[in-house]
């Protein structure tokens, strides 16, 4: 059973028999349906319904000389809104099954962001056509988290916060100069990363580290699109799912100046979020692109 399953308001089915049952409710009450000949003799096709604002669950296999569907994997979603990123991104396959995973680099975070492609019966379909080329592309990053905490803001007066965003367009302009191969950018960034260092050194032994550092993205264990982050709540909504009748908690977060929709079972999430206030888990990236 798919851990994420409960993310999505699922957190109820007990063995294998509820997940056939969910399972081949999608593959016959679809909601889209995407059938691609992504090479000779086989038919790839991605099946999904939706049991909620903007989340469901995706069913993944093929078409036999039958006609008849074989299902290979599934896999629950959750569809962000708007533009995350413009970057140049790279698709590659998993070695396990047919789903894909998308990288790109965005000066905001300061590390590659991997992602699970949603749409990759869209993405076959486009490669057949030959409209497809690396390249820059539209992103829309989204995420399930399977816990989470809320936590208060920072207080910040507006020349901070005015201060702040200066800083952030400074640094992300020194970064981007940076990856060009500008020496001086490189030299500032590390003068930069030592000042900071000093200052958290010397106000960690008295104060906590959430009211030092309000915003993060970072990795997290050893599968490539989970991540660790902390970031400001900019919209929050409950829905429910239409099948189970749990309700969700779908986040709108700013972290690293980078927008991403999280979505979380309101059992699973400690605290009451309002927007304001902060939002730590770790969360399952998941994103589509935009062709």
């Amino acid at each position: 059973m798919h851990s994420y399953l409960k993310s999505i308001g699922f957190s109820g089915i007990n063995g294998k028999k509820e997940v056939d049952r969910i399972l081949k409710d999608v593959t016959l009450h679809y909601d889209e349906k995407t059938v691609i000949e992504d090479r000779k003799n086989h038919m790839f096709a991605e099946i999904s319904k939706t049991f909620g604002c903007d989340f469901g669950i995706t069913v993944c296999g093929e078409y036999d000389e039958n006609n008849e569907f074989q299902m290979e994997y599934y896999f629950p979603y959750f569809r962000g809104t708007g533009i995350t990123t413009q970057e140049d991104v790279v698709i590659e396959k998993h070695a396990g099954k047919e789903s894909y995973a998308g990288a790109c680099d965005d000066v905001r975070i300061g590390v590659t962001i991997i992602f699970y492609l949603q749409n990759a019966g869209e993405y076959l379909t486009e490669r057949s056509h030959g409209n497809y080329s690396r390249g820059s592309y539209a992103i829309t990053l989204a995420a399930l988290a399977k816990e989470g905490k809320i936590l208060l803001p920072v207080t910040k007066d507006e020349k901070q916060e005015k201060e702040e965003k200066e800083n952030t367009i400074n640094r992300n302009r020194m970064i981007a100069a940076a990856r060009n191969g500008d020496e001086d950018a490189m030299e500032n960034l590390t003068m930069e990363d030592i000042d900071i260092y000093s200052m958290i050194s010397g106000r960690i032994p008295n104060e906590d580290v959430y009211s030092i550092v309000d915003t993060y993205f970072m990795p997290y264990g050893m599968e490539c699109d989970l991540y660790n982050v902390m970031g400001e709540i900019l919209d929050c909504s409950r829905v429910r799912n239409v099948m189970t009748n749990e309700e969700v908690y779908e986040l709108r977060i700013s972290c690293n100046d980078l927008e991403i929709d999280v979505c979380i079972n309101t059992n699973d999430l400690m605290g009451e979020p309002e927007v304001g206030r902060r939002f730590k888990g770790v969360i399952w990236l998941q994103g589509s692109i935009h062709f």
